[in-house]
């Protein structure tokens, strides 16, 4: 993404962008602009092979399976429209930045830190409004957080499905993958819906196998680990028989990976 100077930009330019995205002020315009350029350098470009060539504009497609038309999560976001694009945290419902730029656009890497949470978010997280949403109405009708937390658990629910199948690409880090989407879930307090396959498990929860009919109980982490998926004791639920047993971290990568867990609660 380029950098935006202001000095660049015109007194008819700027009026230009007050105009057409409703800002108050020349001031208004210019302090959006320094935020922008001040954003652009959490932004790292992805190294690319020699024997790789980049993508072409038209090789990049939209999912058009996903949630909403206009919330998209930056991970697979290729373009916005008119290159306006308005960053939220799908955690508390906050605008973190507001962005004008060139499509298509790509974000190998993206981390930055929520003023109001305190979450660090990545391009796992960070969902892409466009100038399509209707943000104030959604504002009114204090709906605009679901919407996010929707978009968010529906990115995580397809890109898990294409690790399932293999479908994701040879580069994607499967495990780490699956412990980050978990730790945004527990970082964000989300209560899981009950008709999406779970991301992780939880201590004192009940999961039905859809595969296998079979219940479990999550009892308790029995490792600590800070940046990987922990090991937990469990116990398989049959009638009044309860049997348990410890699974290991590979164990649970199978079980969040094969996308037939659900809440049973």
């Amino acid at each position: 993404m380029a950098t935006i100077r202001v000095r660049d930009w015109t007194k008819e330019r700027i009026e230009e962008i007050r105009d057409a995205e409703s800002h108050s002020s020349h001031d208004s315009v210019i302090k959006t602009l320094l935020k922008d350029r001040e954003l652009s350098q959490f932004v790292t470009p992805e190294p690319r092979s020699n024997a790789e060539p980049e993508r072409a504009e038209s090789d990049r497609t939209e999912p058009d399976d996903k949630a909403f038309e206009d919330l998209t999560v930056l991970e697979e976001l290729v373009a916005a429209d008119n290159g306006v694009l308005f960053l939220w945290c799908p955690g508390c419902g906050n605008e973190i930045a507001h962005i004008g730029g060139d499509n298509p656009v790509s974000w190998s890497v993206f981390e930055i830190k929520c003023q109001r949470c305190l979450s660090r978010l990545d391009q796992h997280a960070i969902v892409g409004i466009e100038i399509g949403y209707p943000i104030e109405r959604r504002l009114v009708e204090e709906t605009l957080r679901s919407d996010l937390k929707r978009c968010v658990i529906d990115y995580w629910k397809r890109t898990l499905g294409q690790l399932a199948h293999g479908s994701l690409g040879d580069d994607a880090d499967a495990d780490q993958l699956v412990w980050k989407f978990g730790d945004y879930r527990r970082e964000f307090g989300w209560d899981w819906p009950t008709d999406v396959p779970v991301v992780d498990l939880e201590p004192g929860r009940t999961y039905r196998n859809e595969a296998t009919g079979r219940l479990i109980e999550v009892v308790e982490p029995t490792t600590e680990r800070r940046n990987a998926l922990d090991d937990y004791r469990i116990r398989k639920l049959d009638g009044e028989d309860a049997t348990a047993e410890i699974i290991d971290a590979n164990a649970v990568m199978g079980l969040i990976v094969s996308r037939k867990l659900y809440r049973e609660d």
